[in-house]
């Protein structure tokens, strides 16, 4: 009889286990921080806390999507990643609208709520980092998750930084560069993770095919 502890079953069941129980907590710190930030966000009339909410809601449907394929094949996972790439794609876009929104119809955002939010998200972000860290090469699914997670603090620390220039300057200006430049990462990331998921799947369809054949 097959022993799984030495034909690396064991193993493999072990790390998805691990994969599952850390998207789980990050799922669940992602969607109550969306909550927030979308909240102060409408609340301050800020472009750049609206486009980091919606990347706190983007992240918590990838997390859920990547929860559920954890355990399939590499085919699964980058079709995963493609809908990650997606998502990112999307919101990148909306963004983008919500600035033009905003240079057409100006108010300046209230900076004691942004950079207050901001802080707070930037440390559920952290450690939600911390926990995707060990994960981060071990497939392409988890791969794709670890860059989300690393591009929300650079959001964060772009809307920290412009909550103090809107003070600064007393101006909306801050607010929609950081608002565009997270809009801009979306876009960059989106071409990368659908780089990265159409090599795995060619892959794993060559895998396939190989198998077939033999």
């Amino acid at each position: 009889m097959s022993n799984c502890c030495t034909d690396g079953a064991c193993d493999i069941e072990q790390l998805r286990a691990r994969q599952s129980s850390t998207l789980k907590v990050v799922l669940a710190i992602n969607l109550a921080m969306f909550g927030v930030e979308f909240a102060a966000g409408i609340v301050s009339s800020s472009v750049a806390l609206l486009a980091d909410s919606l990347d706190m809601l983007g992240d918590s449907l990838v997390y859920g999507f990547s929860l559920y394929v954890v355990s399939r094949s590499d085919g699964w996972k980058a079709v995963s990643a493609m809908f990650k790439g997606g998502l990112m794609a999307l919101f990148g876009l909306f963004v983008l609208a919500q600035a033009i929104f905003k240079i057409v119809n100006p108010v300046t955002p209230e900076y004691g709520i942004v950079g207050v939010i901001g802080l707070l998200a930037l440390t559920a972000n952290a450690v939600c980092l911390y926990l995707l860290w060990r994960h981060r090469a071990e497939d392409v699914n988890m791969r794709s998750v670890w860059l989300c997670s690393r591009n929300d603090i650079i959001a964060n620390l772009g809307v920290i930084s412009a909550a103090g220039a809107v003070w600064y300057f007393d101006s909306q200006w801050p607010d929609l560069v950081v608002g565009l430049a997270i809009a801009g990462l979306f876009l960059r990331s989106a071409v990368h993770v659908f780089r990265d998921a159409s090599a795995t799947y060619a892959e794993h369809k060559r895998s396939v095919a190989g198998s077939a054949d033999s």
